[in-house]
Protein backbone atom coordinates (compact mmCIF):
# COMPACT_ATOMS: atom_id res chain seq x y z
CA UNK A 1 0.00 0.00 0.00
CA UNK A 2 1.24 3.34 -1.09
CA UNK A 3 1.56 6.62 1.65
CA UNK A 4 -1.87 8.07 1.07
CA UNK A 5 0.49 11.43 -0.81
CA UNK A 6 1.29 8.80 -3.47
CA UNK A 7 -2.19 7.51 -3.78
CA UNK A 8 -3.31 8.38 -7.29
CA UNK A 9 -6.88 10.48 -7.64
CA UNK A 10 -5.64 13.20 -5.34
CA UNK A 11 -4.96 16.69 -5.91
CA UNK A 12 -2.29 16.23 -8.40
CA UNK A 13 -0.69 19.97 -7.77
CA UNK A 14 -0.43 19.58 -4.29
CA UNK A 15 0.87 16.11 -4.78
CA UNK A 16 3.65 17.36 -6.83
CA UNK A 17 4.26 20.08 -4.78
CA UNK A 18 4.83 18.26 -1.66
CA UNK A 19 6.75 15.20 -3.60
CA UNK A 20 9.55 18.17 -5.20
CA UNK A 21 10.34 19.54 -1.33
CA UNK A 22 10.30 16.54 0.33
CA UNK A 23 11.46 13.66 -2.44
CA UNK A 24 15.05 14.94 -2.54
CA UNK A 25 16.26 12.92 0.40
CA UNK A 26 19.00 10.32 0.43
CA UNK A 27 20.29 7.73 2.70
CA UNK A 28 22.90 5.31 3.60
CA UNK A 29 23.85 3.08 0.84
CA UNK A 30 22.74 -0.07 2.33
CA UNK A 31 18.86 1.43 2.15
CA UNK A 32 18.10 0.32 -1.03
CA UNK A 33 19.53 -3.29 -0.61
CA UNK A 34 17.72 -3.38 2.60
CA UNK A 35 14.73 -2.11 0.41
CA UNK A 36 15.15 -4.79 -1.82
CA UNK A 37 15.60 -7.39 0.68
CA UNK A 38 11.83 -6.60 1.65
CA UNK A 39 10.36 -5.84 -1.29
CA UNK A 40 8.25 -8.68 -3.83
CA UNK A 41 10.90 -10.07 -5.96
CA UNK A 42 10.57 -9.11 -9.66
CA UNK A 43 11.74 -11.78 -12.36
CA UNK A 44 15.65 -11.18 -13.39
CA UNK A 45 16.67 -9.12 -16.31
CA UNK A 46 19.92 -8.57 -17.69
CA UNK A 47 21.97 -5.77 -15.68
CA UNK A 48 22.62 -2.78 -17.80
CA UNK A 49 26.06 -1.92 -19.03
CA UNK A 50 27.43 0.65 -16.70
CA UNK A 51 27.90 3.91 -18.48
CA UNK A 52 29.49 7.24 -18.30
CA UNK A 53 27.37 10.14 -17.21
CA UNK A 54 27.00 12.94 -19.48
CA UNK A 55 26.89 16.26 -18.03
CA UNK A 56 23.81 16.62 -15.83
CA UNK A 57 22.10 13.77 -17.64
CA UNK A 58 21.67 11.81 -14.52
CA UNK A 59 20.32 14.37 -12.25
CA UNK A 60 17.95 15.06 -15.00
CA UNK A 61 17.02 11.29 -15.08
CA UNK A 62 16.28 11.25 -11.06
CA UNK A 63 13.75 14.25 -11.60
CA UNK A 64 12.12 12.17 -14.27
CA UNK A 65 12.21 9.48 -12.03
CA UNK A 66 10.65 11.98 -9.22
CA UNK A 67 7.66 13.59 -11.44
CA UNK A 68 6.49 10.02 -12.37
CA UNK A 69 6.18 9.37 -8.38
CA UNK A 70 4.39 12.54 -7.99
CA UNK A 71 1.89 11.82 -10.30
CA UNK A 72 1.67 8.41 -8.81
CA UNK A 73 2.68 6.28 -11.78
CA UNK A 74 5.31 4.43 -9.37
CA UNK A 75 5.57 1.38 -11.91
CA UNK A 76 6.85 3.48 -14.44
CA UNK A 77 9.44 5.29 -12.01
CA UNK A 78 10.25 1.77 -10.40
CA UNK A 79 11.45 0.59 -13.64
CA UNK A 80 13.33 4.32 -14.48
CA UNK A 81 14.76 3.98 -11.06
CA UNK A 82 15.96 0.51 -11.47
CA UNK A 83 17.99 1.26 -14.67
CA UNK A 84 19.54 4.56 -13.18
CA UNK A 85 21.18 3.16 -9.98
CA UNK A 86 22.42 0.30 -12.75
CA UNK A 87 24.03 3.09 -14.83
CA UNK A 88 25.52 4.72 -11.93
CA UNK A 89 25.80 2.43 -8.89
CA UNK A 90 27.59 5.18 -6.72
CA UNK A 91 24.76 8.30 -7.58
CA UNK A 92 23.02 8.14 -3.71
CA UNK A 93 20.44 9.94 -4.43
CA UNK A 94 19.21 7.88 -6.97
CA UNK A 95 19.61 5.02 -4.69
CA UNK A 96 17.47 6.81 -2.09
CA UNK A 97 14.20 6.77 -4.68
CA UNK A 98 14.79 3.42 -5.90
CA UNK A 99 14.82 2.33 -2.30
CA UNK A 100 11.80 3.81 -1.50
CA UNK A 101 10.12 2.33 -4.77
CA UNK A 102 11.12 -0.90 -3.54
CA UNK A 103 9.82 -0.92 0.57
CA UNK A 104 6.89 1.09 -0.92
CA UNK A 105 5.53 -2.40 -2.52
CA UNK A 106 5.25 -4.11 0.63
CA UNK A 107 4.25 -1.43 3.40
CA UNK A 108 3.24 2.14 3.89
CA UNK A 109 6.00 4.81 3.86
CA UNK A 110 6.09 7.39 6.33
CA UNK A 111 8.19 9.93 4.80
CA UNK A 112 10.46 10.18 1.52
CA UNK A 113 13.76 8.37 2.48
CA UNK A 114 12.13 6.17 4.76
CA UNK A 115 15.20 4.88 6.11
CA UNK A 116 15.22 2.01 8.52
CA UNK A 117 16.16 2.84 12.22
CA UNK A 118 18.77 0.69 12.10
CA UNK A 119 20.60 2.09 9.43
CA UNK A 120 19.66 5.52 9.69
CA UNK A 121 21.35 5.14 13.68
CA UNK A 122 24.89 4.00 12.09
CA UNK A 123 24.53 6.67 9.06
CA UNK A 124 26.24 9.25 11.11
CA UNK A 125 25.67 12.61 9.85
CA UNK A 126 25.80 11.37 6.19
CA UNK A 127 21.83 10.91 6.65
CA UNK A 128 21.05 14.52 7.86
CA UNK A 129 23.85 16.14 4.94
CA UNK A 130 22.09 14.63 1.73
CA UNK A 131 19.05 15.23 2.91
CA UNK A 132 20.10 18.95 2.50
CA UNK A 133 21.78 17.83 -0.76
CA UNK A 134 18.45 16.71 -2.12
CA UNK A 135 16.49 20.03 -0.91
CA UNK A 136 19.14 22.69 -2.09
CA UNK A 137 18.74 20.41 -5.76
CA UNK A 138 15.11 20.70 -5.97
CA UNK A 139 15.34 24.47 -4.08
CA UNK A 140 17.48 25.18 -7.77
CA UNK A 141 15.41 23.19 -10.23
CA UNK A 142 11.97 24.66 -9.13
CA UNK A 143 13.52 28.58 -8.47
CA UNK A 144 14.62 29.06 -12.16
CA UNK A 145 16.24 31.81 -13.14
CA UNK A 146 14.05 34.35 -15.44
CA UNK A 147 14.75 34.19 -19.26
CA UNK A 148 16.71 36.99 -19.94
CA UNK A 149 17.92 37.75 -16.48
CA UNK A 150 21.95 37.74 -15.54
CA UNK A 151 23.82 37.70 -11.68
CA UNK A 152 24.19 41.41 -11.41
CA UNK A 153 27.57 40.83 -10.82
CA UNK A 154 27.84 40.85 -14.90
CA UNK A 155 27.77 44.32 -16.15
CA UNK A 156 29.54 44.35 -19.70
CA UNK A 157 32.00 41.30 -21.32
CA UNK A 158 34.32 41.83 -24.15
CA UNK A 159 33.55 39.14 -27.18
CA UNK A 160 37.06 37.81 -26.32
CA UNK A 161 35.36 36.68 -23.32
CA UNK A 162 33.33 33.45 -24.69
CA UNK A 163 31.77 32.26 -21.23
CA UNK A 164 31.51 33.15 -17.62
CA UNK A 165 30.79 31.41 -14.51
CA UNK A 166 28.38 32.23 -11.38
CA UNK A 167 28.42 29.87 -7.84
CA UNK A 168 25.20 30.49 -5.95
CA UNK A 169 26.20 28.67 -2.60
CA UNK A 170 22.89 28.97 -1.42
CA UNK A 171 21.45 26.96 -3.97
CA UNK A 172 24.67 24.89 -4.54
CA UNK A 173 24.49 25.47 -7.93
CA UNK A 174 27.29 26.65 -10.66
CA UNK A 175 25.85 28.47 -13.64
CA UNK A 176 27.46 28.04 -17.03
CA UNK A 177 26.88 31.45 -19.39
CA UNK A 178 27.92 31.37 -23.12
CA UNK A 179 28.88 35.14 -24.22
CA UNK A 180 27.03 36.01 -27.16
CA UNK A 181 26.13 39.19 -29.91
CA UNK A 182 23.05 39.53 -27.99
CA UNK A 183 24.68 39.07 -24.49
CA UNK A 184 25.27 36.35 -22.10
CA UNK A 185 23.21 33.32 -22.47
CA UNK A 186 22.36 30.66 -19.53
CA UNK A 187 23.61 27.46 -21.07
CA UNK A 188 23.63 24.58 -18.41
CA UNK A 189 23.56 24.37 -14.98
CA UNK A 190 24.83 22.29 -12.40
CA UNK A 191 24.91 21.06 -8.62
CA UNK A 192 28.04 21.85 -6.63
CA UNK A 193 29.89 21.86 -2.86
CA UNK A 194 31.07 24.04 -0.93
CA UNK A 195 33.39 24.67 1.86
CA UNK A 196 32.84 22.66 5.12
CA UNK A 197 32.61 25.79 7.15
CA UNK A 198 30.51 27.29 4.20
CA UNK A 199 31.77 30.75 2.33
CA UNK A 200 33.49 33.99 2.85
CA UNK A 201 37.24 32.52 3.12
CA UNK A 202 39.60 34.76 5.22
CA UNK A 203 42.63 32.80 6.41
CA UNK A 204 44.00 29.36 5.14
CA UNK A 205 42.77 26.49 6.29
CA UNK A 206 39.69 27.91 7.58
CA UNK A 207 37.73 25.28 5.09
CA UNK A 208 35.72 28.02 3.60
CA UNK A 209 34.91 28.90 -0.05
CA UNK A 210 35.85 33.08 -0.95
CA UNK A 211 33.24 34.96 -2.32
CA UNK A 212 34.47 37.56 -5.09
CA UNK A 213 35.22 37.65 -8.66
CA UNK A 214 37.65 35.47 -9.70
CA UNK A 215 39.31 34.04 -12.94
CA UNK A 216 40.32 30.31 -14.26
CA UNK A 217 44.24 30.56 -14.08
CA UNK A 218 45.14 27.41 -15.64
CA UNK A 219 43.85 23.70 -16.42
CA UNK A 220 45.79 21.20 -14.10
CA UNK A 221 46.48 17.74 -16.50
CA UNK A 222 44.32 14.78 -14.58
CA UNK A 223 47.05 12.61 -14.78
CA UNK A 224 49.25 14.97 -12.47
CA UNK A 225 46.28 15.05 -9.55
CA UNK A 226 45.21 12.38 -6.95
CA UNK A 227 41.77 10.36 -7.57
CA UNK A 228 40.35 12.76 -4.83
CA UNK A 229 40.19 15.43 -7.24
CA UNK A 230 38.05 13.15 -9.48
CA UNK A 231 38.42 14.20 -13.49
CA UNK A 232 40.32 17.34 -13.40
CA UNK A 233 41.07 20.57 -11.82
CA UNK A 234 40.74 24.68 -12.81
CA UNK A 235 42.40 26.79 -10.42
CA UNK A 236 41.03 30.08 -9.75
CA UNK A 237 42.32 33.45 -8.77
CA UNK A 238 42.04 33.77 -5.25
CA UNK A 239 43.12 36.03 -3.40
CA UNK A 240 42.22 38.59 -5.69
CA UNK A 241 43.58 42.39 -5.44
CA UNK A 242 40.29 42.85 -3.12
CA UNK A 243 41.46 39.83 -0.94
CA UNK A 244 44.73 40.67 -0.54
CA UNK A 245 43.79 44.84 0.24
CA UNK A 246 41.68 43.25 3.20
CA UNK A 247 44.62 40.69 4.43
CA UNK A 248 42.91 37.65 3.10
CA UNK A 249 45.15 34.71 3.25
CA UNK A 250 45.66 31.17 1.61
CA UNK A 251 45.53 29.88 -2.09
CA UNK A 252 44.93 26.48 -3.95
CA UNK A 253 40.77 27.18 -4.48
CA UNK A 254 39.80 25.12 -7.46
CA UNK A 255 36.83 23.88 -9.08
CA UNK A 256 37.47 20.17 -9.12
CA UNK A 257 35.61 17.21 -9.50
CA UNK A 258 35.02 13.75 -7.30
CA UNK A 259 36.40 10.71 -6.70
CA UNK A 260 35.48 8.05 -8.58
CA UNK A 261 33.65 6.12 -6.53
CA UNK A 262 31.74 9.07 -5.46
CA UNK A 263 28.86 10.79 -7.97
CA UNK A 264 29.23 13.92 -5.55
CA UNK A 265 29.31 15.47 -2.03
CA UNK A 266 27.39 17.16 0.37
CA UNK A 267 26.59 20.53 0.18
CA UNK A 268 29.55 21.79 2.37
CA UNK A 269 32.07 19.00 2.67
CA UNK A 270 35.32 20.67 0.89
CA UNK A 271 37.97 22.61 2.26
CA UNK A 272 36.91 25.57 0.00
CA UNK A 273 37.22 24.89 -3.59
CA UNK A 274 33.65 24.32 -5.48
CA UNK A 275 32.99 20.44 -6.40
CA UNK A 276 31.10 19.20 -9.41
CA UNK A 277 30.39 15.66 -10.33
CA UNK A 278 32.65 14.71 -12.47
CA UNK A 279 30.58 15.02 -15.97
CA UNK A 280 29.94 18.46 -15.07
CA UNK A 281 33.28 19.69 -14.59
CA UNK A 282 34.52 17.73 -17.72
CA UNK A 283 32.20 19.56 -19.74
CA UNK A 284 33.08 23.18 -18.30
CA UNK A 285 36.84 21.81 -18.97
CA UNK A 286 36.05 21.29 -22.48
CA UNK A 287 33.82 24.57 -23.01
CA UNK A 288 36.16 27.52 -20.96
CA UNK A 289 39.30 28.97 -21.64
CA UNK A 290 42.10 30.02 -19.44
CA UNK A 291 42.52 33.31 -17.80
CA UNK A 292 39.69 34.93 -19.86
CA UNK A 293 36.68 33.36 -18.02
CA UNK A 294 35.35 35.06 -15.15
CA UNK A 295 34.12 33.21 -12.07
CA UNK A 296 32.02 34.74 -9.45
CA UNK A 297 31.34 33.38 -6.31
CA UNK A 298 28.36 34.49 -4.51
CA UNK A 299 26.12 33.48 -0.91
CA UNK A 300 22.91 34.09 -3.45
CA UNK A 301 22.82 35.30 -7.16
CA UNK A 302 20.76 38.60 -7.69
CA UNK A 303 19.35 37.71 -10.88
CA UNK A 304 18.26 41.35 -12.95
CA UNK A 305 17.63 41.98 -16.41
CA UNK A 306 20.73 41.91 -18.50
CA UNK A 307 19.52 45.43 -19.54
CA UNK A 308 19.34 47.02 -15.98
CA UNK A 309 22.64 45.98 -15.36
CA UNK A 310 24.36 47.58 -18.33
CA UNK A 311 22.16 50.68 -17.27
CA UNK A 312 23.48 50.61 -13.60
CA UNK A 313 27.09 50.67 -14.77
CA UNK A 314 26.96 54.00 -16.38
CA UNK A 315 28.30 56.11 -13.43
CA UNK A 316 31.84 54.04 -13.38
CA UNK A 317 31.85 53.97 -16.96
CA UNK A 318 31.86 58.21 -17.04
CA UNK A 319 34.77 57.22 -14.43
CA UNK A 320 36.66 54.80 -16.54
CA UNK A 321 36.30 57.38 -19.49
CA UNK A 322 37.13 60.77 -17.35
CA UNK A 323 40.74 58.59 -16.39
CA UNK A 324 41.63 57.69 -20.30
CA UNK A 325 40.46 61.43 -21.32
CA UNK A 326 42.93 62.55 -17.93
CA UNK A 327 46.08 60.33 -19.36
CA UNK A 328 45.39 61.34 -22.93
CA UNK A 329 45.56 64.51 -22.27
CA UNK A 330 49.38 64.19 -20.56
CA UNK A 331 48.27 65.61 -17.15
CA UNK A 332 49.83 63.44 -14.68
CA UNK A 333 48.53 65.14 -11.63
CA UNK A 334 44.73 64.89 -12.68
CA UNK A 335 45.42 61.19 -13.59
CA UNK A 336 46.63 60.96 -10.11
CA UNK A 337 43.25 61.93 -8.72
CA UNK A 338 41.59 58.85 -9.88
CA UNK A 339 43.92 56.64 -7.75
CA UNK A 340 43.34 55.98 -4.10
CA UNK A 341 45.96 56.49 -1.63
CA UNK A 342 47.04 53.17 -0.13
CA UNK A 343 47.29 52.32 -4.14
CA UNK A 344 49.18 49.03 -4.93
CA UNK A 345 50.44 47.06 -8.15
CA UNK A 346 52.17 43.75 -7.05
CA UNK A 347 53.74 45.48 -4.20
CA UNK A 348 54.50 49.18 -5.74
CA UNK A 349 52.82 52.11 -4.09
CA UNK A 350 51.30 55.33 -5.58
CA UNK A 351 54.66 56.85 -5.50
CA UNK A 352 56.39 54.00 -7.09
CA UNK A 353 53.69 53.14 -9.51
CA UNK A 354 54.18 57.16 -10.59
CA UNK A 355 57.22 57.05 -12.81
CA UNK A 356 55.48 54.25 -14.26
CA UNK A 357 52.17 56.42 -15.39
CA UNK A 358 54.65 59.25 -16.32
CA UNK A 359 56.52 57.12 -18.97
CA UNK A 360 53.31 55.38 -20.37
CA UNK A 361 51.88 59.23 -20.85
CA UNK A 362 55.51 60.15 -22.37
CA UNK A 363 55.29 57.49 -24.75
CA UNK A 364 51.48 58.28 -26.07
CA UNK A 365 52.98 61.66 -26.81
CA UNK A 366 48.92 63.47 -26.48
CA UNK A 367 48.09 60.62 -29.04
CA UNK A 368 43.97 59.62 -27.86
CA UNK A 369 44.57 56.70 -25.59
CA UNK A 370 41.78 53.87 -27.23
CA UNK A 371 40.21 51.16 -24.78
CA UNK A 372 39.29 47.99 -26.19
CA UNK A 373 38.10 44.67 -25.83
CA UNK A 374 36.82 46.38 -22.11
CA UNK A 375 34.71 43.87 -19.45
CA UNK A 376 34.01 45.02 -16.15
CA UNK A 377 32.78 42.77 -13.20
CA UNK A 378 30.88 44.70 -9.98
CA UNK A 379 31.09 42.83 -6.46
CA UNK A 380 29.31 44.72 -3.61
CA UNK A 381 29.60 44.09 -0.09
CA UNK A 382 31.20 46.02 2.45
CA UNK A 383 32.59 48.50 -0.29
CA UNK A 384 31.50 48.40 -3.79
CA UNK A 385 34.27 47.65 -5.90
CA UNK A 386 34.87 47.29 -9.91
CA UNK A 387 36.89 44.59 -11.55
CA UNK A 388 37.87 46.33 -15.19
CA UNK A 389 39.89 44.64 -17.83
CA UNK A 390 40.91 46.65 -21.25
CA UNK A 391 43.49 46.85 -24.07
CA UNK A 392 44.98 50.16 -23.79
CA UNK A 393 46.43 51.02 -27.60
CA UNK A 394 47.62 54.63 -28.30
CA UNK A 395 46.13 55.84 -31.68
CA UNK A 396 48.76 54.88 -34.57
CA UNK A 397 50.29 51.82 -32.26
CA UNK A 398 50.39 48.61 -33.02
CA UNK A 399 50.77 47.00 -30.06
CA UNK A 400 49.47 48.15 -26.44
CA UNK A 401 48.92 46.60 -23.21
CA UNK A 402 46.22 44.22 -21.34
CA UNK A 403 45.78 45.81 -18.30
CA UNK A 404 43.17 44.52 -15.08
CA UNK A 405 41.90 47.61 -12.62
CA UNK A 406 40.50 47.02 -9.58
CA UNK A 407 38.26 50.08 -8.63
CA UNK A 408 36.53 51.20 -5.35
CA UNK A 409 33.83 53.48 -4.80
CA UNK A 410 34.28 56.09 -2.15
CA UNK A 411 31.50 58.98 -1.07
CA UNK A 412 30.29 58.78 -4.81
CA UNK A 413 33.37 58.65 -6.44
CA UNK A 414 35.15 55.54 -8.18
CA UNK A 415 38.82 55.36 -7.59
CA UNK A 416 41.60 52.58 -8.45
CA UNK A 417 43.49 50.78 -5.44
CA UNK A 418 45.62 48.54 -8.38
CA UNK A 419 46.39 48.35 -11.56
CA UNK A 420 48.40 45.66 -13.54
CA UNK A 421 49.32 44.06 -16.78
CA UNK A 422 47.95 40.48 -17.23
Amino acid sequence: MMPRWLVAGRDRSALHTAFLILALMCTVPAYAAHAKRTAHTNPPRPAAPVVKDQDGVAEARLIEVYKLIGHAQNREALAKADRLVEEFPHFQLAQLVHGDLLAAQTRPLKTFGDVPESLAAGSGSALAELREESQRRVRALRERPAVGTVPSQFLALSQKTKHAIAVDASRSRLYLFENTATGLSLVADYYISVGKAGTAKTAEGDQRTPLGVYYITSNLDPKSLKDFYGSGALPISYPNMLDSKRGKTGGGIWLHGTPPNQFSRAPQATDGCVVLANPDLQHIIRTVEVRTTPVVIATQLNWVPSQSARAESKPFEDALLGWRNAKTSGNLQQVLTYYTPDFNSNGKTLAQWTPILKTEIDQTQGRTIQLKDVSYLRWTDAADTMVVTFGEVADGARVGWTKRQYWIRQENQWKIFFEGVI
